[in-house]
């Protein structure tokens, strides 16, 4: 939907196409609503319509946010899992978003708005580690209010100034989709070539469950790298002869470990990323036997018949 047209639609049913166009962005879709709510806002009428439609974008909001918090709270991080699977560059993506979780904690759920890409995978997260389901409606309630709230106050504020942009882009229709075509295809572009490198770097020896468990059981073990972090490994379990590291500090993870012996990395992320990078970093370093586990924790599980 262009601009035109959220145009046309608003003026018709504000409140709707702002529950809407919110409503779906939150699931998950690809559907931006920030020009929507600035339109909105430029277009309100008096202050009780642009309350309604602040009104409308929170609770649409807060009804996706509890459903991506139910799937946390009942599946766990293989949502979180799932939902980075879909990124076109998944490097590292459940782990960086654990992190940003664990520093910031309920006040990740009032900025997550804020941060591309962290929106829709901080609810999953706040279920999965059992928060408190009051503490975590206000918090997402308040994060989307200033996030939309904010959009259709500077909305108002440049309605004169968003107004002659709509002309002119309606003027200019055939230009602007053109050259909003090629800034999309060259992000695309972009995209594409860090997957392509990532996938050139997953292309190294993998160890599987199955040989990692007779690797444990014989007298030279390799040395097990857990690189889930620890909201993760405190909401399912440790495992007891692994070691926990992340890719930051793997050095103080791997002590004085020979780096001619095996080491072993593990990790909770689509195509074994942070596993993957934590092996590149080490062999960098100079250890010669570093080899990620093939299909991460969830493999470890079924190899050992918990899943």
């Amino acid at each position: 939907m262009d601009l035109s047209q959220i145009t046309e639609a608003l003026q018709r049913d504000a409140v709707w196409v702002v529950f809407l166009n919110v409503l779906l962005q939150q699931a998950g879709l690809p559907v931006p609503a920030v020009p929507t709510l600035l339109v909105a806002g430029s277009l309100a009428a008096s202050p009780a319509q642009a309350a309604a439609m602040l009104a409308a974008a929170v609770l649409a909001s807060l009804l996706a946010d509890a459903a991506w918090y139910a799937g946390g709270r009942f599946f766990g991080y293989r949502v979180l899992t799932g939902l980075c699977r879909l990124s076109i560059n998944p490097d590292s993506c459940v782990t960086q978003t654990e992190a940003r979780f664990q520093r910031w904690g309920l006040w990740s759920l009032v900025i997550a708005k804020f941060v591309p890409g962290f929106s829709t995978v901080a609810p999953p997260i706040a279920g999965s580690l059992r928060m408190r389901l009051p503490g975590f409606l206000l918090a997402a309630a308040a994060g989307a209010a200033l996030w939309a709230g904010g959009a259709i106050v500077v909305g108002w504020l440049l309605r004169d100034e968003l107004q002659d942009a709509l002309l002119t882009m309606s003027r200019h229709g055939r230009t602007m989709a053109v050259a909003g075509g090629l800034a999309l295809a060259l992000w695309l572009a972009w995209k594409l070539w860090q997957r392509y490198r990532f996938m050139k770097l997953a292309a190294i020896p993998h160890v599987t469950p199955l040989e990692l468990i007779e690797a444990m059981a014989s007298d030279a073990p390799p040395l097990f790298l857990d690189l889930r972090g620890p909201a993760m490994i405190a909401s399912t379990a440790p495992i007891a002869f692994a070691t926990r590291a992340d890719v930051e500090n793997l050095l103080q993870s791997v002590g004085d470990w020979p780096r001619q012996a095996p080491i072993v990395t593990m990790c909770a992320c689509p195509g074994d990323a942070t596993a993957v990078r934590a092996a590149h970093v080490l062999t960098e370093l100079g250890y010669t036997a570093v080899r990620p586990l093939k299909g991460g924790y969830e493999a470890w599980l079924a190899a050992n018949g918990q899943t």
